[in-house]
């Protein structure tokens, strides 16, 4: 969220002079700013004691860790659908549809094969890429300020709650219509698992970060 220049230098003169962060919150709603406008403000300076307010280090935008989420968040996406594709096809040749015809059978196996090797390439990736950030932001917690990460992070779960809505979507339309099977509910329950895994992951990846912010 972007602060007002006016209202960052208030927080910070207010705490130069030894004001309370109550007070300033106070004077500043009264003064019909946004709750989280405020907040943010305010939690622009850390709670240290010193002389004059320390400020705390600002979303940045840094090309190697724009490169880094990138691959990061890529490599995600193509992992998560995939599996799911895999999973799918192992479902199909569980429960197969007596009215496919035979050449099904031989798009399944290719499929199959396609989903392993995607797999096979990019969850390494995922996984490598997911250790060396995750290591580069425990030896400097700043980094978790990058612009690139809360931009991709926010626009992962965006898209996971979309299929979610989506995934429900369907079983109730499938269930009111009185045509479900246990295909399409394995189907069903395969995404729901696949994508609330990552938008739980992610929330709570956001919720550290929060804390962390807070402390």
């Amino acid at each position: 969220m972007a602060i007002a220049h006016e209202l960052q230098d208030f927080v910070g003169d207010g705490l130069a002079r030894g004001l309370s962060r109550a007070e300033i919150q106070r004077v500043l709603l009264e003064a019909g700013w946004p709750r989280e406008q405020v907040h943010s403000a305010l939690g622009g300076f850390a709670e240290i004691e010193f002389p004059i307010p320390v400020p705390r280090p600002r979303p940045y935008l840094s090309a190697r860790e724009a490169f880094l989420y990138l691959v990061l968040f890529s490599t995600l996406y193509v992992s998560a659908f995939s599996l799911g594709r895999l999973l799918f096809q192992f479902i199909n040749q569980a429960f197969p549809d007596p009215a496919a015809p035979a050449a099904v059978a031989a798009a399944v196996r290719q499929a199959i094969r396609w989903s392993v090797s995607s797999l096979v390439v990019a969850f390494p990736v995922f996984l490598y890429v997911a250790r060396l950030t995750g290591r580069e932001t425990r030896l400097d917690p700043s980094k978790r300020a990058s612009k690139v990460r809360r931009w991709l992070t926010y626009l992962t779960l965006f898209v996971a709650a979309g299929v979610l809505v989506g995934d429900v979507t369907s079983l109730v339309y499938s269930l009111l219509g009185g045509e479900l099977t246990a295909r399409f509910v394995l189907k069903v329950s395969t995404i729901g698992v696949i994508v609330g895994a990552v938008f739980g992951y992610y929330v709570r990846d956001l919720r550290l970060e929060e804390e962390e912010g807070q402390a």
